[in-house]
């Protein structure tokens, strides 16, 4: 006799384990604390076996039912079903670490491990976070080159041209990266070269002119404020590194009697040393050390 929802939810824990039958191998184990597993038994090449359905009532009856039938037609063919589960349990794994945000995490760590800077880094985790968003947990090897582009159109509505425009470029590489390590088999995102607009180049100003920039010397050397600020403006003329490159200088990166200032590579953006020649006029800044 087939069960009923009445008999399952009155279903009671006893001293020992019992079972409360359905039909076609399908049964309720009730443990005796009054947990009621779902289980089936079935024979496989002569040898008994059992499948676990999971607990009611997070399992209904009709879900448990669904089970055994799906169970039932892999016995039908010649298979085991358990085996079966174990093998689509597989799968779900390898789909998930075979995500692209999962195939994005190994690169950032490899590119990370490679020596880029941690502000580069710290942009490509923003930039990636607002695709795996919508896509990271697509299998990368599923997603499609109009897939991609419809996530880039999002950025693009925002009027963020350039930034579609590296992220776009920042994908083509993951996808690459999957194609390397055998998760991806072409890399959709060069397909969309031409697809995105493009951004048109912004002119900073800059003096060109050799009598403004004669007064920018002037301004520089009337400049009153902290002598650190005053000795970083006199010098960044003679030497025309980044900001960020000057304001972190060593006097151990300055060789002043090869008159030759070497910027480390971690401190660089390409992560490469840079050689700086020292004008007379940089060298005469060195009195300023005792500032």
């Amino acid at each position: 006799m087939a069960l009923s929802a009445l008999a399952i939810r009155n279903a009671k824990g006893r001293a020992k384990p019992y079972k409360l039958a359905d039909s076609d191998g399908l049964y309720l184990l009730v443990t005796p604390s009054g947990g009621r597993c779902w289980r089936m038994n079935y024979r496989y090449l002569g040898k008994q076996k059992t499948l676990a359905f999971g607990t009611f009532p997070d399992t209904g009856l009709a879900d448990a039912r669904e089970r055994r039938d799906m169970a039932r037609k892999v016995l039908a063919r010649g298979d085991d079903p358990g085996e079966q589960i174990k093998l689509e349990r597989v799968a779900a794994t390898v789909a998930v670490s075979n995500s692209f945000k999962a195939v994005a995490d190994e690169w950032l760590t490899k590119v990370e491990k490679e020596g880029r800077s941690a502000v580069t880094m710290k942009k490509l985790r923003w930039l990636l976070a607002f695709i795996n968003a919508s896509i990271g947990k697509r299998p990368i090897a599923s997603i499609s080159a109009h897939e991609l582009l419809v996530m880039l159109r999002k950025m693009e509505s925002k009027g963020k041209y350039e930034t579609a425009k590296r992220l776009r470029s920042t994908c083509s590489q993951i996808f690459r990266y999957a194609i390397a390590t055998a998760r991806a088999e072409r890399d959709v995102a060069a397909d969309l070269r031409g697809a995105l607009i493009a951004p048109k180049p912004v002119h900073r100003a800059a003096i060109t002119d050799p009598k403004e920039a004669g007064g920018l010397l002037r301004a520089i050397e009337a400049f009153e404020g902290f002598p650190e600020t005053r000795a970083a403006l006199r010098l960044l003329p003679h030497v025309f590194v980044r900001p960020g490159e000057l304001r972190h200088a060593e006097w151990d990166d300055f060789d002043f009697e090869k008159a030759v200032w070497t910027i480390p590579p971690h401190k660089t953006k390409m992560r490469r040393a840079h050689t700086v020649p020292l004008s007379r006029q940089a060298l005469d800044m060195r009195q300023l050390q005792a500032g």
